[in-house]
């Protein structure tokens, strides 16, 4: 008994440590991977997605202290981040998504400008279909208020710029394969998975180990402690 339990305490250790192989590559369209006002989970983290929509106007973002992904650039650059705006059950819902990454601030800002600029046409408030990865969105960073800017891919803050009335929001963002005029393109890698033993587990197992050391031990002794009483015959107990 104590070595079945032993058993299934390791199987228990070892079974969180198994990585469960999934196909993030081949592109799927993001309602069918995740829905709105939810978090994200482990079948859209990472996912390739398409979703078929247009950018709300003015709803662009900029944020500061971000890298362009590839590994090749510090973190000194920001990225533009738009309302994309898509139909859900006929119910409109909003996801971000990061348009593009420019060396500083002030060039992000700048694009940001250009993109509602009116001589331009609102050339981004088109119907169009975006391919990218799908990524978590990020907590809050507490600097952000007290320096004036953000830094980080968090929806509820986005939601609080983003102008006019918003009533579903993705809980992750996108990053497309391709970038606005005017930025780079950011590489969003496959987020890679921590594997870890549940060493607590493991621990319980090493414990039903000790435990049935120690009824053999007590087994041994009892069995032993009878056998010389019975061949004792000046053994008084």
């Amino acid at each position: 008994g104590f070595a079945a339990l032993g058993q299934w305490q390791l199987e228990r250790g070892i079974a969180s440590a198994i990585v469960i192989e999934r196909d993030t590559e081949t592109v799927q369209p993001l309602a069918d991977v995740t829905s709105p006002q939810e978090p994200t989970n482990t079948v859209a983290d990472g996912q390739r997605v398409s979703v078929d929509g247009a950018f709300a106007p003015n709803s662009w973002i900029v944020l500061s202290g971000r890298s362009d992904g590839t590994g090749s650039s510090d973190s000194d650059g920001a990225w533009v981040v738009g309302r994309f705006v898509t139909d859900v059950s006929g119910t409109p819902a909003s996801v971000a998504v990061a348009v593009g990454w420019a060396a500083t601030p002030s060039e992000a800002a700048s694009v940001a400008d250009s993109l509602d600029d009116p001589s331009a046409g609102d050339r981004l408030a088109v119907a169009t279909t975006i391919i990218g990865r799908y990524l978590p969105g990020e907590p809050p960073q507490l600097d952000d208020f007290e320096n004036g800017e953000l830094s980080s891919v968090s929806l509820p803050a986005l939601v609080n710029l983003w102008p006019g009335e918003v009533q579903q929001v993705y809980g992750g963002y996108v990053v497309p394969d391709t970038s606005v005029d005017g930025l780079d393109p950011i590489e969003a890698l496959l987020p890679t998975t921590e594997v870890q033993l549940n060493w607590l587990n493991i621990f319980y197992a090493v414990e039903w180990v000790v435990f049935a050391g120690f009824a053999i031990y007590m087994w041994f002794r009892l069995v032993k402690d009878a056998w010389e009483r019975e061949t004792d015959p000046d053994d008084s107990g």
